[in-house]
């Protein structure tokens, strides 16, 4: 019984942690969003999330070598939309262009490569609630 009630108090806690971590991570991501100028595409914060991914061209984004620059490239905030109506169904929209990489601080990379983590990380949290939305639909 104890072991039960164990891992329900791990799991709330972890919960918890998450959502805190969430609340804050929002926050940050917000303050960036205005940092890099992220504003003179988009006009609206919330407007980001209608994205279905953030990409940036230029610098690494896997955790290994998280923000090492691509020599010979530009430095480049991407966004991919999405239209199901559209013949094409998605493009690329530039959120932010930098020049570049090798000509760009390291500050501003290093904010625009949080951005993109940060952006990820809440975009995925929206897709874990949209799917345990549509697994509803199976619960009888």
């Amino acid at each position: 019984m104890s072991s039960a009630l164990d891992r329900l108090k791990n799991l709330t806690s972890k919960i918890s942690a998450y959502e805190i971590t969430r609340k804050e991570n929002l926050k940050s991501l917000r303050e960036l969003f205005f940092k890099i100028g992220i504003d003179k595409k988009v006009k609206n914060f919330e407007d980001i999330f209608l994205y279905k991914a953030i990409n940036l061209s230029g610098a690494s984004l896997v955790q290994e070598s998280l923000g090492e620059i691509k020599e010979g490239k530009y430095f480049q905030i991407l966004a991919i939309s999405y239209d199901k109506n559209a013949t094409v169904k998605s493009k690329n929209v530039s959120l932010a262009y930098f020049g570049r990489v090798e000509s760009v601080e390291d500050e501003l990379k290093n904010s625009v490569v949080e951005f993109i983590i940060r952006y990820r990380f809440e975009k995925s949290f929206m897709t874990l609630e949209h799917y345990n939305e549509m697994l509803e639909n199976f619960i009888k």
